[in-house]
């Protein structure tokens, strides 16, 4: 068996393991992150970039937020359920973080909300400018897949202060002795055991969105059936496992809810081109919630999941089409290109021809239910109530706002099914606000943290949308928390 020794010990260099490399070692530790892909930043390369609040850049555009406000707004969201502590010294450290990166070199188009409230509910439901965009390393527009330009620059920093990447190696298990989380065994692609001795051990592995088991045991949902989350390779829950087999204390994992077609990332037009406040039913043909709301994804994979099957439809009918064709839609999206419409009959005629089974088209609305699987009598009978309330100029049921008052009756009609789907898996591993992992009695384990996704308990039942870029930030600014932590307990 190979022996290794260092200070510190990162289980998998995601973003959150790529920021506690970074921060133990500029704090001065010897540092090793097993990584069981070939290479680094997980999930965060096919994002766009994190939040933050108090930074250079929205000090800049004069946006004025303070981590205390995203605090109260953060905590009055999760009413309180969640630990203030750690969610406080999120915030206040999130600022300074994108200072952080700046000084490795990442670059930032800008600062962002992820989307904007309807009118009426703004007051109460807006996102705010906390998302941080980060420039593609070409210059080009920002789009997913941003922010692997963050975790490139923070990789080559990380090599800079001596930090050893071992690929293709996943640590399968953590250490103990007296008590003290001591190192790790692992297992190489040649199938060679690895025992790496440190001080402390960060667990910092994704958690489990690859895994359909474990989303079905500890979530409820089905993978391919009830959710169409994220699956990023790797991420199947082993951070949590070895964090439990050693006594750490168990939070209930969530998904991260939002919605979206089945493998969108191949059918991203028409992802995008649905997302809009056309007519949204279930099942049985019925409306569910405020059509204009929908920009909040949380909130519709939130509505979605308490729908029948577990699944929508969104509706429109050629003068809606030739509408968003013609003016663009209503709702910007600042993930999906601004020109899909020009780009819709091509993605609508290739996805027909290959039998896409999420999307479906007719002539009268009668054969557009029978084709979706919507209830033909509860459906016709929403479209009258509808059409009705369209021609009224108000929305009697749930006050949509009277401009995307559109009616619904010209042919050809369209049909997109709509799922619950999911960025990955949340938290898991029961953590302190230093980033330590506490055992089943709330006491800390010594030598061992977790940050990141396999200990983002900070959200209560929903993701906090209105904060966008929360998931990301959280990942940066608890792994760099864990770094420093660990340095000082290393050190003095």
């Amino acid at each position: 068996m190979k022996q290794l020794e260092a200070d510190v010990i990162v289980v998998a260099a995601g973003l959150s393991g790529l920021a506690a490399a970074i921060s133990a070692a500029e704090n001065g530790c010897q540092v090793i992150a097993f990584e069981k892909s070939q290479g680094t930043g997980g999930a965060a390369n096919m994002g766009m970039g994190p939040l933050a609040v108090g930074s250079p850049i929205q000090r800049q555009q004069m946006v004025t937020i303070t981590p205390g406000e995203a605090f109260r707004k953060h905590m009055h969201f999760t009413h309180y359920r969640v630990n203030a502590r750690l969610v406080r010294d999120y915030y206040h450290k999130s600022g300074d973080t994108i200072q952080w990166l700046m000084d490795m070199g990442v670059q930032f188009a800008g600062v962002q909300r992820a989307f904007a409230a309807d009118e009426v509910t703004r007051p109460y439901a807006d996102g705010e400018f906390t998302w941080h965009v980060v420039l593609p390393s070409d210059g080009s527009t920002p789009g997913p897949r941003s922010a692997s330009a963050m975790t490139k620059a923070m990789t080559d920093y990380a090599e800079e202060l001596g930090v050893e990447f071992i690929f293709e190696t996943p640590v399968y298990k953590i250490i103990m002795e007296d008590g003290y989380a001591v190192g790790v065994l692992a297992r190489n692609a040649d199938g060679e055991e690895i025992e790496a001795r440190a001080s402390a051990v960060i667990l910092a592995t994704g958690g489990f969105g690859a895994n359909p088991e474990m989303i079905k045991e500890e979530t409820n949902y089905e993978f391919g059936k009830t959710i169409f989350n994220f699956a990023v390779p790797g991420m199947t829950g082993d951070g949590l496992r070895m964090a439990w087999e050693v006594g750490a204390g168990k939070v209930q994992p969530s998904m991260e809810l939002m919605y979206q077609l089945p493998n969108n990332m191949e059918h991203f037009i028409l992802d995008g081109a649905f997302r809009q406040p056309c007519l949204w039913v279930n099942r049985n043909g019925e409306r569910f919630m405020p059509e204009d709301q929908i920009g909040n994804t949380t909130f519709t994979g939130n509505a979605l999941a308490t729908q029948p099957g577990m699944i929508g439809f969104a509706i429109f009918d050629t003068p809606l089409l030739n509408r968003y064709k013609r003016n663009g839609p209503d709702i910007l999206s600042h993930v999906h290109p601004h020109d899909l419409y020009d780009q819709f009959d091509a993605a609508w005629d290739k996805d027909i021809a290959e039998g896409y089974e999420s999307i479906c088209e007719a002539d009268t609305l009668e054969e557009l239910a029978e084709k979706a699987g919507i209830d033909v009598d509860g459906f016709m009978a929403q479209i009258e109530e509808y059409n009705e309330m369209c021609d009224n100029g108000y929305d009697e049921v749930f006050e949509k706002n009277r401009m995307y008052m559109q009616p619904i009756r010209k042919g050809k009609f369209y049909c997109c099914r709509q799922n619950v789907g999911a960025y990955g898996s949340l938290g898991g591993i029961l953590i302190n606000h230093r980033t330590e992992v506490l055992d089943t009695d709330s006491k800390v384990i010594p030598g061992l943290y977790a940050v990141g996704v396999d200990a983002c308990n900070i959200y209560g039942d929903s993701y906090p949308f209105i904060l966008p870029g929360n998931t990301m930030g959280f990942c940066l600014n608890s792994g760099r928390i864990a770094g420093e932590n660990v340095a000082a307990a290393i050190f003095g």
